[in-house]
């Protein structure tokens, strides 16, 4: 876990950040068990932050990223969600890879996901590596890359 201190300076500097945006925010920073920084921000306007599929957050979060990475030395991984947008589509990603997971377990036909981000594809990865039943791999170049689920023999 992540000290008090680092949090607290993380906090500061991610306000500073988005102090700029003049948007009516509300942000909470802390840590979580796999030693991220997790930012939650609350907005009335969350479109903006989050856009089209989520593109505007995965670019804000990269910028952020880069911000206190320069500023905080050790800092690991930090996790950028608005208004939850991020844990439901993270909920959503792990009901489909289980569900699919299901039918290929039952047709013992492999099937091949739509094209992922590469964080889509670990949380896809994440929730079926302990299945005994399917393995899953990622195949593909570049914004093509996608996830195939397989039976396993």
């Amino acid at each position: 876990m992540l000290n008090q201190d680092l949090i607290n300076k993380a906090r500061e500097i991610t306000e500073e950040f988005f102090s700029k945006t003049t948007l009516d925010l509300s942000i909470e920073v802390s840590s979580n068990e796999d030693d991220a920084l997790s930012v939650r921000i609350k907005s009335s306007e969350p479109q903006l932050l989050i856009g089209d599929n989520g593109q505007n957050l995965i670019e804000i979060q990269h910028l952020l990223r880069m911000v206190l990475k320069k500023k905080i030395e050790g800092l690991s991984r930090i996790n950028l969600d608005v208004n939850d947008y991020q844990k439901q589509k993270t909920d959503r990603l792990r009901e489909m890879a289980r569900n699919i997971a299901n039918e290929v377990s039952l047709t013992r036909q492999e099937r091949v996901l739509a094209p992922m981000a590469s964080y889509e594809r670990r949380i896809v990865h994440l929730e079926l590596m302990n299945r005994s039943d399917v393995s899953s791999e990622s195949v593909g170049d570049g914004p093509e890359r996608k996830v195939v689920i397989k039976p396993k023999i």
